[in-house]
């Protein structure tokens, strides 16, 4: 509980962060179909551009997170946190101003140029900073409460934007997004695992790094401040550090391949089929995010070590299947309010992943173990809406070759299967970061 209890501005930041970020989710459908189709409720047009959106953000974040990762196990996780933080500010800020075409078009540049350094960033360096502060046996339980602090900041959010106008919806996200950034910088501590961190990035001092004494050799040596950056054969490296890490970035990769096709593809769907608005996204919304947060918060700490984290792992991916099935054949307007309810064991899935894989490598290494899992998320991100934008589109169009308004998501729900098979397979492994000495120190010149 004390180590938990050092991390609450972490937390804080997380929070503000996420309900900055999350409350704008349900209005920006109903922006994009006013901007690109005024008066329809069904714009093959805004689904292509969302999901060419999505694929390019995907292909920046698959280059930027493991850096943005690597570069934290050197320059401290708040440095790294201070850049996707003040850039999530720009694109609010537009529509913020204005929700005209034109700017909506200047806001979709600028998310999507932010969105490659900013996506799975925040959350790959939060993990981190988790993994430096808390024992190996209790991250599972830690990693749930920060989804679960996520998950009420997706609560919160999204009952706001029931209660606001859709242009104060997109100036309380601005100026929340504002507050997030400001409370990192001054409350939140630095954290490095083994605090040899003295000078941020952009520090014009040299730094000494001293051997340790069995070395036999004092004498400073100078810090080489710019480091080679992780390459794809380092990525390689990190899959094949053991079986269960490479297991956990299948699962990794096919759970994000459903989960961002569902995103791209349930709200156009449910507005084409049930002429949802952005109320009826907020209260959708409202319920997935309570049902998380009571799981995340209350249910998954006791379940952790009664039933570990692989089988957690495999109950969140089955309730995952099961909940995008109910949705592709949805037949009245009150099933994806029932499907939204299964939220309370799905969430289980990506802090219990997160906690395996942050138990396969050293102290020194967690920034890019969890960047290099980021990264294939981001992958995911890139296929999703490639392969499942144009389903979405043919099938919600007036060309759909059978009468089946939900099957791209059914598509998704097979993708989540394979995941969910993938998970059976992980067993509980030796802990690497138990019996691995690992050179946290700097390479010197």
């Amino acid at each position: 509980m004390e180590k938990l209890s050092g991390l609450s501005h972490l937390f804080m930041t997380v929070f503000l962060h996420n309900f900055s970020t999350f409350m704008v989710i349900p209005a920006i459908t109903d922006v994009t179909m006013t901007a690109l189709c005024p008066g329809l409720d069904e714009c093959s047009l805004a689904i292509y551009l969302t999901g060419f959106q999505q694929a390019i953000i995907g292909l920046g974040t698959l280059v930027m997170t493991p850096l943005v990762g690597n570069l934290s196990d050197k320059y401290g996780r708040k440095t790294l946190l201070t850049v996707p933080m003040t850039l999530t500010i720009i694109p609010l800020g537009i529509l913020a101003y204005s929700r005209a075409r034109t700017f909506f078009y200047v806001y979709y540049v600028f998310k999507t140029l932010t969105a490659m350094i900013c996506e799975g960033s925040i959350h790959c360096l939060s993990l981190a900073y988790v993994a430096d502060n808390v024992p190996e046996g209790q991250r599972a339980s830690s990693f749930g409460i920060l989804s679960g602090i996520g998950s009420a900041a997706f609560v919160c959010g999204t009952l706001s934007t029931r209660f606001l106008s859709t242009a104060s919806t997109f100036q309380v996200a601005a100026s929340v997004a504002v507050m997030a950034a400001v409370y990192m910088r001054i409350f939140l501590p630095d954290s490095i695992a083994d605090d040899a961190l003295s000078v941020p990035i952009l520090s014009k001092e040299k730094l000494n790094v001293v051997k340790s004494k069995s070395d036999g050799d004092s004498a400073p040596k100078t810090l080489q401040i710019f480091k080679p950056m992780p390459s794809f054969e380092d990525m390689l490296s990190l899959l094949k550090t053991s079986s269960t890490f490479s297991q956990a970035a299948i699962v990794a990769f096919f759970s994000s391949l459903a989960d961002v096709g569902l995103h791209a593809s349930m709200m156009y769907y449910l507005k084409a089929s049930f002429h949802f608005s952005k109320n009826q996204f907020a209260d959708l919304m409202v319920i997935t995010g309570i049902a998380g947060t009571i799981s995340q918060l209350l249910l998954m700490p006791m379940l952790v070590p009664a039933l570990g984290e692989e089988k957690l792992l495999s109950i969140g991916l089955f309730f995952s299947c099961a909940h995008m099935f109910l949705y592709s054949v949805a037949w009245s307007f009150w099933v994806p309010y029932v499907a939204a309810m299964f939220s309370i064991l799905f969430v289980f899935s990506q802090p219990c992943m997160r906690s395996i894989v942050s138990k396969q490598v050293g102290s020194c290494e967690q920034g890019m173990a969890q960047g290099c899992i980021s990264g294939i998320c981001s992958f995911a991100n890139v296929v999703s809406p490639l392969a499942f934008s144009p389903l979405t589109a043919l099938f919600l169009s007036d060309d759909a070759p059978f009468d089946f308004p939900g099957f791209s998501i059914m598509c998704i729900g097979f993708a989540s299967m394979i995941a969910f098979v993938q998970s059976m397979t992980i067993r509980a492994a030796p802990l690497i970061s138990s019996h691995t000495v690992n050179n946290c120190n700097y390479a010197a010149v």
